[in-house]
C-alpha cells in the first residue's frame, strides 16, 4: 500500500472530516478527497460512510486505522528514541500518573528537575485511567499498584500509608480526637468507596463511614480533600507523605494507619535507554530517597 495514502487516510479517521484532516496534514479537501478514493479502490473496498455531520469508518476501515494507529505509535516510539541526545536531555517527556500523587507529590518537587534539564517538556496526565504505555499513550507511568502490562520495566518505589489530618485551626476550635469513637463527633473528609482508589484505602476508611454520625464529605481525589482539609472543613484521610510539605497539618490517631500501598514506576521496554527517561526515573528515585532519609517512606 501507498504509504502516502495511508498517511492521509490516518488523519481523515482520527479528525472524522475531509476538511479538518487537511487542515492538519496541509492538503486541500479535494486533494485529501482524491487519495483516499484511489486508496478505495486500490483496495476494492468502501472506508468511510458519508453523511452531513461528517464521516464514520466502515468494518474494513476501523481494521486499517487500527494499523495505521500502531504503525503511528510505533513512529513516535522511533521519533523519541532519535531526538535523545547524546549529550544532553530536551523533548517532550508524557508521564501518566494519579490526580492525587500528581498534584500532592510530583508536581511540587518538579521545579528541580527542571533545574537539572531546562530543556525538558514534562506533559503531565493526570487521571485515574491506566494508560496504555506500550501503546505509547504515554511515557512513564506512576502507579499505586504493580502494573500488569506486559513489556514493561518496572520499579518499587516507595509505599504510601493512609492517615487522618487536620489543620491545627481546626484543632484549636474543636480537639483533636484521643480515641477512634471520638471520630464519630467530627466531619470525616474522604474519598467516595464508588470513586477509584486502591482497595486498601476503601478498607480502611470503610469503618469511619459506618461509624460517623456527624457529617461526611467525600472527594473523587487526594486534592480535594487536602484543600478542605486546609480551610479547617474536618479531619481529612490523606497519604502519610503530606506531613512534609504542609506542616500545618496535624496528624490524628497517629496509630491508626492504613495498609501499606506499594508504589510503582513503569516504562516501555523500547525505552529502557532513553536519556529522557531515565534523567526522571533518577530524579524521581533521588526524590524519595531524601524523603526516606525524613522517615517519610519505606521501600
Amino acid at each position: 500500500m501507498d504509504w502516502d495514502k495511508l498517511r492521509v487516510f490516518h488523519a481523515v479517521a482520527d479528525a472524522g472530516s475531509l476538511t479538518h484532516a487537511g487542515d492538519r496534514i496541509r492538503l486541500s479537501q479535494s486533494a485529501v478527497s482524491r487519495q483516499i478514493r484511489n486508496l478505495e479502490e486500490s483496495l476494492n473496498v468502501i472506508l468511510f460512510h458519508r453523511h452531513a455531520r461528517g464521516l464514520i469508518l466502515t468494518e474494513q476501515g476501523e481494521l486499517l486505522f487500527e494499523a495505521t494507529r500502531q504503525m503511528s505509535k510505533k513512529l513516535e516510539t522511533a521519533s523519541a528514541r532519535i531526538k535523545d541526545s547524546k549529550d544532553g536531555v530536551f523533548g517532550e517527556l508524557r508521564v501518566t500518573t494519579t490526580t492525587g500523587f500528581g498534584t500532592l507529590w510530583l508536581a511540587p518537587r518538579l521545579g528541580r528537575l527542571y533545574e537539572k534539564y531546562p530543556k525538558l517538556r514534562i506533559n503531565l496526565m493526570l487521571e485515574e485511567r491506566v494508560l496504555d504505555l506500550p501503546m505509547r499513550e504515554a511515557d512513564v507511568a506512576i502507579r499505586m499498584k504493580e502494573p500488569s502490562q506486559a513489556d514493561l520495566i518496572r520499579r518499587r518505589l516507595m509505599q504510601i500509608n493512609m492517615k487522618l489530618f487536620a489543620h491545627r485551626d481546626y484543632i484549636d476550635q474543636h480537639g483533636i480526637p484521643t480515641v477512634v469513637e471520638d471520630m464519630a463527633k467530627h466531619r470525616l473528609i474522604c474519598h467516595s468507596p464508588e470513586s477509584p482508589q486502591v482497595s486498601a484505602g476503601v478498607k480502611w476508611i470503610e469503618p469511619f463511614l459506618n461509624a460517623n454520625d456527624s457529617s461526611v464529605m467525600m472527594v473523587n481525589n487526594y486534592f480535594g480533600i487536602l484543600q478542605a482539609v486546609l480551610h479547617g472543613f474536618g479531619i481529612g484521610a490523606l497519604p502519610h507523605y503530606l506531613t512534609l510539605d504542609f506542616p500545618e497539618l496535624i496528624t490524628v490517631l497517629p496509630d491508626i494507619v492504613s495498609d501499606p500501598v506499594p508504589v510503582f514506576l513503569a516504562y516501555p521496554e523500547e525505552l529502557r535507554n532513553s536519556k529522557r527517561v531515565n534523567a526522571f526515573r533518577d530524579f524521581v528515585i533521588e526524590e524519595m530517597v531524601e524523603d526516606k532519609k525524613k522517615g517519610l517512606n519505606k521501600e
